[in-house]
Formats: C-alpha cells, structure tokens, sequence
C-alpha cells in the first residue's frame, strides 16, 4: 500500500488540538490527531475547566441548601455531603465528554494516533515527517504537509517541591478523597479563587497567600475590591503581597512560612495548593532541528498561528502572547486550519477575548480595563450598575457585583465590560459580541433586554455611562 501523505496533523488532543482536527476534517483535509495520553481532550476536560466547573456546581447547590430556609424549603438542616458521589459524578461528566470526541473524530474521519509526536526538522521536498513514540516504544513516521502543534501546558511548582498527597496542583487537587479541614493556597488569579470558592463551600479554612497587591490581579481594580469584600464576608483568609518562603510537611500536614506586610509569618494547614501559573509543554518534541527558537518554552507565531518553520503551526497555551485559555486555543485552531485550507479566515483580536471565573461570584470580563484605558491615552466615560437594583438578581437571592462598562467619551466606543456577580461568565457573551460587531454604548441603550432577566444589568449598565441608568 501506498504511505499515507496527510494535509495536516495535529500533536495534542486538548481544545486547541481537537477543535483543528475536526474542523481540518470538516474542510475535507486528511487528517491525524497524535495524543500521548489514553484519552483524548487534554488537561481542560480531564483536570482543569470540566471537573473543576462541575465542583463549583456541586458547591454552588451546597451553598443554595445552606440558605434553604430563606425560599420556605424546610427540613434540610440535617444535609450529608458524600463527596464519593460528588467524585463520581464528575467523572461521569468527564467520561462522557471523552467519549464525545472519540466519536467526533470518526465523524469527521480524523485518525487518532497514540503516542509522543516528535517533528523530524523542515519539510523535505514540502512534506514533514512526525515521529510518534507509541505504546512499547513502537515508532511510527507520519508524512505530512502541514504540522500543527498543540502540546498545551502544565502547572507550574515552587522550586524544590514535588506534588504529592499534601503538596497539590490541579491534578490533585481534583482527586482528594475528602474534603480537607483546611486549604493554603498559593496564587490568586482563577485557578486560586475558584478552588477557594469550591472547598470554603464545603466548610474548609481557606488561606490564599498572592504575590501581587489583589485577587484577580488581571481584571480591572474595581472588581478584584468586590471580589476580596465578598471573600472576606465568606470567610476566605487571604494575605496580599505575600512571599512564600518555604514550605515543609510536618506529621499531620504542610507548615508553610511567608513574608506579608513585612512581617513573617506561618501556617499550619493539612493540604497546599500550588496555583502559580502555567508552563508550555514543549521540550521534547523536536523543535531543535527546526527554525523555531522558544521563549520560555512558548512558541512565537504570526496571526495566522504560523510558526519561524514554515508549515508547522502552533496553537494553544503554548504561544507566546496568548492567553492560556481553552477557548482562545479552540479559535487558534480554527485560525491556523483556515489558513491550511487556504479559507476565508480571521486572524483573534486579543481586545475581543472573554475571561471567565467561575468563583462564587463568577466574574466575566472582556477588553480594556479601566486603568489600562486611560494608560493607553483613552478620554474615558464609566457606567455601573450594582446587582443589587436588578429584580432578577433579587428572585435567584445573589445580589452581589455589579456590570461595569468602560467606554471611549466621544464616539461611544466599548473599550472593556466587567462583570462579577451572579452567572457572570454567561452575560459577558454579550460584551463580547457587541464589542466583535463595533456596537457603541449608545446601541446597546437601544437594545431591548427581556424582563425580568439579569441580562436587563447590561442594559442598565450602558444607561449608567450616561447617568441615565432607570433602576438604580
């Protein structure tokens, strides 16, 4: 038989990698999706976004039983929680969405290969060959016209520790076998908060200990105060400007000494979690041979997600500038296999990108904040309008947070939108549009919102800029 010649392959099968070997397939493109693990979607479906949103869920309907009494539910005092079956049950969700892709790559008749994709150096005579260590060590030499490379990322760890039983990352963390007595947490940005939100739920003494000045240090100023009221009033402990200085297990658990307020300090707590970012997992997988040079283990593209070595492609948390997102590197995908095609294609807007958080309360924000708006020379106009005026918010008993809107004075134009408050991570879907479509605040005043919805928030929001708001 003749040996298989593919229009593209795909190394990693996580958002960014199964979302381009689907659409490559859908295009009409040979296709295979090299995946190192026994399964495919990566670290978002495994152990990141699913099982750690279907916690949040779990917490989220704890915390409604907590406050049963408040809606006349009567009798619920006396609430059990059998986190076996709170395990369970996000595994299911897992195993079901695993499954879901496999069937997605035979529908669109996307090969999936097991093992270590590796590229071999530049294409030879325009095809590149892509080694894949398999299971038992056997080698299999893929030909291919295009490479896309999805290798993702993993979490980064305190130099010196090593993840165990105690000394958690989002892997372990998702596998705890009880709900410990209490929690430090190293880093607050979304990985922090949300696991924060998750076990304070569930009755943990939470500590966060963050480097920089706030909670959520990329969202805009006003919403990183809002959050750290809520989590004081929660009773989440966080120490701001904290320096961890050295951690240690001790017989019954983890002593953990730092530096806040230039004062040292120390913990006693039973489990760590270590949320201090993400490193690209790219050694290993043969960019020495080609043209491509990493900074910081990222990988530079253009727009088009085109790497310095011509047909090979890099999407994903592996790519310098981008956001480690699973949905920025689902479009990454889109971007680079349109381009493969040779179709219409757009390349990502990086002031168009929704950042979600799904703590208690969620936050959702898009575009500039706004400090980075007067930064970056804007004349700036600011509507706000709180949770607590809106009849939705009042109905479903979350009144926390506020939607605020960041414009350009002369002409109207959304410059950022941020919202924290209840199902946060859903109405910033409209920001996002409005802003991808050129709408000015002025057009969103003229666009009608259901009642009573809390979407009617948005609306309110735009009027604020203006000081026109009605419901407040």
């Amino acid at each position: 038989m003749p040996e298989t010649i593919y229009d593209v392959v795909v190394v990693g099968s996580g958002p960014a990698g199964y979302t381009a070997a689907i659409r490559a397939g859908q295009y009409g493109l040979r296709t295979a999706l090299v995946e190192k693990d026994s399964y495919l979607g990566g670290t978002c479906l495994h152990v990141g976004c699913i099982p750690t949103k279907a916690l949040l869920f779990n917490a989220e309907l704890w915390d409604h039983l907590k406050n049963a009494g408040e809606f006349g539910i009567e009798g619920v005092g006396s609430r059990k929680l059998n986190w076996q079956a709170v395990q369970e049950r996000k595994s299911k969700i897992v195993s079901k969405h695993a499954k879901g892709l496999e069937f997605l790559m035979r529908k669109n008749k996307v090969e999936t290969v097991s093992g270590r994709g590796r590229v071999s150096g530049p294409a030879q005579n325009g095809i590149h060959v892509v080694g894949v260590e398999g299971v038992g060590n056997s080698n299999r030499q893929l030909r291919t016209a295009n490479v896309v490379l999805a290798t993702g990322s993993e979490a980064r760890m305190i130099p010196g520790l090593e993840p165990d039983e105690r000394v958690l990352t989002n892997i372990e963390i998702l596998e705890l076998t009880a709900v410990p007595k209490s929690l430090v947490i190293v880093g607050a940005g979304a990985v922090g908060v949300e696991f924060a939100s998750i076990f304070r739920s569930f009755d943990t003494e939470v500590t966060i200990l963050e480097m920089l000045p706030r909670l959520v240090p990329l969202e805009d100023e006003e919403v990183s105060k809002e959050l750290a009221r809520v989590y004081r009033k929660r009773g989440i402990n966080f120490h701001l400007g904290a320096r961890v200085e050295k951690v240690e297990r001790t017989k019954s658990g983890i002593a953990v000494a730092f530096s806040a307020d230039g004062k040292a300090q120390k913990l006693e707590t039973d489990k760590i979690l270590i949320a201090v970012g993400r490193k690209p997992n790219t050694e290993g997988i043969g960019l020495e041979k080609t043209r491509i040079q990493p900074e910081r283990g990222f990988l530079k593209t253009n727009e088009w997600m085109q790497t310095a070595e011509p047909g090979v492609y890099a999407i994903g948390d592996i790519v310098l500038g981008s956001p480690q997102l699973a949905h920025v590197g689902a479009m990454e995908g889109i971007v680079a296999v349109a381009k493969v095609a040779g179709r219409p294609e757009k390349p990502i807007n990086l002031q168009r990108i929704p950042n979600v958080t799904f703590c208690h309360p969620e936050i959702g924000s898009v575009g500039l904040t706004e400090a980075k708006a007067r930064e970056q020379g804007y004349t700036v106009k600011v509507g706000k309008f709180p949770f607590t005026a809106n009849s939705r918010a009042s109905i479903v008993g979350e009144h926390e947070g506020f939607i605020k809107i960041v414009s350009e004075s002369a002409y109207g134009e959304i410059l950022g939108v941020h919202i924290i408050g209840p199902q946060a991570t859903e109405l910033i879907a409209e920001a996002v549009t409005a802003m991808e479509l050129e709408a000015t605040v002025e057009d969103l005043m003229w666009t009608i919102h259901a009642h009573p919805t809390l979407a009617e928030a948005m609306l309110d929001a735009s009027n604020s800029v203006y000081g026109m708001a009605i419901n407040v």
